[in-house]
């Protein structure tokens, strides 16, 4: 991958740290003219560039907002008429910065209901999530919190505290209360593990 030359005109300097979005837009001017140069390089010419070395031909822009940690982002992602051009900056598919995901991900973990990430990312961000996606994102956790919980134990535990939590969750169509047990055990060298 070639080095980049990004440049940042005078009107976003004065807002860039007092502005309610400066990081927002210096992100947004970064990545835009990054996905220009990587496009360029890809079809082996500049805009309107006529040369023998040219691989392909450009075909407009399709607009993107990726959600990051610093606000949406609006991205100007260029297309080439046989549609070969892909970037590193995102997936094909991405919405969201990953970070930004294991975040939201991190608060529903810590026992933040998803109704008040939803509120969190709009304040933080100037995103709205709606639940229902928060809750999907969280489904990916399963097979971690699966692997986690399934994974083999090794070495010698000489201390073990075992506890209980009881928590209320919903068996058929009615809530019952029941009880998560907390294990965690000291390995001889010191360190600490826990098992839920």
């Amino acid at each position: 991958m070639a080095g980049y030359e990004i440049n940042v005109g005078p009107e976003l300097l004065p807002g860039l740290l007092n502005g309610p979005n400066g990081l927002a837009k210096l992100v947004e001017t970064v990545l835009n003219q990054i996905l220009e140069a990587q496009v360029a390089e890809s079809v082996g010419a500049q805009r309107h560039e006529r040369s023998e070395e040219r691989q392909g031909y450009r075909s407009g822009y399709r607009s993107r907002t990726l959600y990051t940690r610093v606000g949406p982002v609006a991205l100007q992602v260029p297309q080439t008429r046989d549609g070969s051009f892909s970037t590193d900056i995102f997936k094909r598919y991405q919405r969201s910065e990953q970070a930004f995901v294991l975040a939201l991900m991190e608060m529903v973990v810590q026992g933040v209901s998803t109704r008040k990430v939803s509120a969190i990312t709009e304040g933080l961000c100037g995103a709205s999530f709606p639940r229902s996606t928060v809750s999907e994102l969280c489904a990916g956790l399963e097979p971690r919190v699966r692997a986690f919980n399934e994974r083999r134990l090794e070495g010698e535990y000489p201390f073990v505290l075992v506890d209980a939590l009881f928590i209320k969750s919903r068996e058929g169509d009615r809530v019952v209360s029941r009880a998560v047990l907390i294990v965690s055990g000291i390995r001889s060298d010191g360190y600490r593990e826990y098992w839920a």
